[in-house]
């Protein structure tokens, strides 16, 4: 019969696993005391394990080291009896750096965020306590000596396992996580001053409460929202520069889907501001009125320098009861309480500065106020 052979590295931390698997971990390994001391500690603020800082003491080296690469699952090594454990094994290819990586740091999504769950020197580590049979998603980054910490991994996702085999989970409640977001469309939401993306709506087995959004910083995933439809938009960003994000769905009872493909999305800068033309014509209305009538004469003025060409002046009669019935020096027209005065021929024209005279007669049945709303081919005129 053949048998499994395993790199030398995993050789050491295979006997080591082995043996407090078999003691029925009577006392916590330091992996293990690592990665409960970041969930307890997570736990007990109420907020996630923070996030690694950026660069070195000034004046020293502030180069950080390149993104690790190849994330992958690396089979823990067999128990050799005890009480079985969830366990993922995880191994990836090197970082480089300018002076020397120094170290790695494995971040675990969980319901509250992002919290830490190991910091190996080596290229591989195993993360335990888990619950055998469920889906971890992690990222990782590379450390140097100065402090700098290296962009994160895209995140990886794989299943806890106990030996070589995944193993039904013994968890009680709801354990069934939502489905995996995707769909995945940026800058669907164009109007936005900011980033936006849009996505097909994850389904569960009782109901899915929300999303966790994360942007990818220079050195973490950070969480940047939870929104329950299926948009996202993200404010006071750079317009213009490109931001990654993705994903997961959650349920009431904390499981998280897989997370969503990467999304790129740009910021915009939204859509214009709607400037209003400038007031370009002003309006110096007279009326007076008797019984059951009343005449006006309008003035109307370009405060422009251009020339105003064929004409129309608009307005509203606010009582119901006012109704032109004739006018001279202008085309006139009523429908409802709206007015339309259009040039004539011979008018039709007005110089930068000048100003022509209209005027009507008009029928009361009540009140005869002032017009209002005075527009000259559609642009907004003042009253003098």
């Amino acid at each position: 019969m053949s048998r499994l052979s395993w790199p030398a590295a995993w050789t050491a931390a295979g006997a080591v696993a082995a043996a407090l698997l078999a003691a029925n971990i009577a006392a916590p390994p330091v992996l293990a005391t690592s990665v409960t001391t970041a969930y307890a500690a997570s736990a007990a603020s109420g907020e996630p394990t923070p996030q690694p800082t950026a660069s070195g003491p000034a004046g020293t080296d502030t180069t950080p080291p390149t993104t690790p690469g190849e994330v992958r699952a690396c089979p823990p090594p067999l128990p050799t009896g005890g009480t079985p454990q969830g366990v993922v094994g995880l191994c990836w290819t090197a970082s480089a750096d300018d002076v020397g990586v120094t170290g790695y740091e494995v971040y675990r999504l969980t319901a509250d965020g992002f919290v830490r769950a190991a910091a190996p020197t080596s290229t591989m580590t195993v993360v335990s306590g888990l619950t055998i049979g469920r889906t971890y998603t992690f990222y990782i980054v590379a450390k140097d000596a100065a402090g700098n910490t290296s962009r994160p991994t895209a995140p990886f996702s794989t299943s806890a396992v106990t030996g070589m085999s995944v193993s039904p989970s013994p968890g009680t409640g709801d354990t069934t996580p939502p489905t995996r977001p995707t769909g995945m469309q940026a800058n669907c939401l164009p109007d936005f001053k900011g980033t936006s993306f849009c996505w097909t709506p994850s389904t569960d087995d009782v109901g899915v409460t929300g999303y966790d959004v994360y942007r990818r910083t220079d050195t973490a995933w950070i969480p940047v929202g939870t929104p329950i439809g299926t948009y996202f938009t993200e404010g006071n960003l750079v317009t213009g520069q490109s931001y990654v994000y993705f994903m997961v769905a959650q349920d009431a009872a904390g499981n998280l889907s897989l997370p969503s493909d990467l999304v790129t999305a740009t910021a915009s800068g939204g859509y214009p501001t709607y400037t209003p033309p400038p007031v370009s014509c002003k309006i110096e209305y007279t009326a007076w009125s008797w019984s059951g009538g009343f005449s006006a004469n309008v003035k109307i003025i370009n405060l422009g320098q251009t020339p105003m060409n064929n004409w129309t002046l608009r307005f509203v009669l606010p009582d119901a009861g006012q109704k032109v019935a004739s006018g001279w020096s202008a085309t006139w027209s009523q429908s409802g309480k709206d007015v339309t005065a259009a040039a004539m021929p011979w008018n039709s024209v007005i110089q930068g500065g000048a100003s022509v005279q209209i005027g009507f007669n008009g029928t009361l049945t009540g009140a005869n106020p002032d017009p209002t709303g005075f527009t000259l081919n559609g642009g907004t005129c003042i009253r003098g």
